[in-house]
């Protein structure tokens, strides 16, 4: 498996895809390092040569936060939105949607799964 930034990448997928699996590198920005780098995004990660690879590890070192640093620095934003006591930070501490969602229905991944709560039983026969 080829290592770029300290990651292991998949071999036999095509570079622009491959560079996918960096955290922070998503589809534009892995096009923009492989344009940059001057190479064709179908060429399969094994492929590449320890130069090729290497120019590819200084782009992406010289231009973008990702893996342990960009996880740490969002660690913080949320930090910082708790410690504030901003709305979002609120959001955030209970484990609800952030951004505007229903919560009514829908908002299953934030919340969690269904807690069932017991209601009043009532009584027959009493007036």
């Amino acid at each position: 498996m080829p290592r770029i930034s300290g990651v292991d990448i998949p071999d036999n997928k095509p570079i622009r895809v491959a560079l996918r699996y960096i955290y922070g590198v998503g589809p534009k920005i892995a096009e923009d390092i492989i344009k940059e780098a001057g190479l064709d995004g179908h060429v399969r990660a094994k492929t590449l040569d320890e130069d090729q690879l290497a120019q590819i590890g200084g782009i992406i070192e010289n231009s973008l936060v990702i893996e342990g640093a960009l996880r740490r620095q969002v660690s913080q934003n949320i930090t910082r939105l708790r410690d504030i006591r901003s709305y979002r930070g609120d959001r955030h501490r209970r484990g609800l949607p952030v951004r505007g969602q229903r919560t009514q229905t829908n908002a299953r991944t934030r919340k969690g799964r269904k807690r069932t709560v017991a209601g009043k039983k009532s009584v027959k026969g009493m007036k």
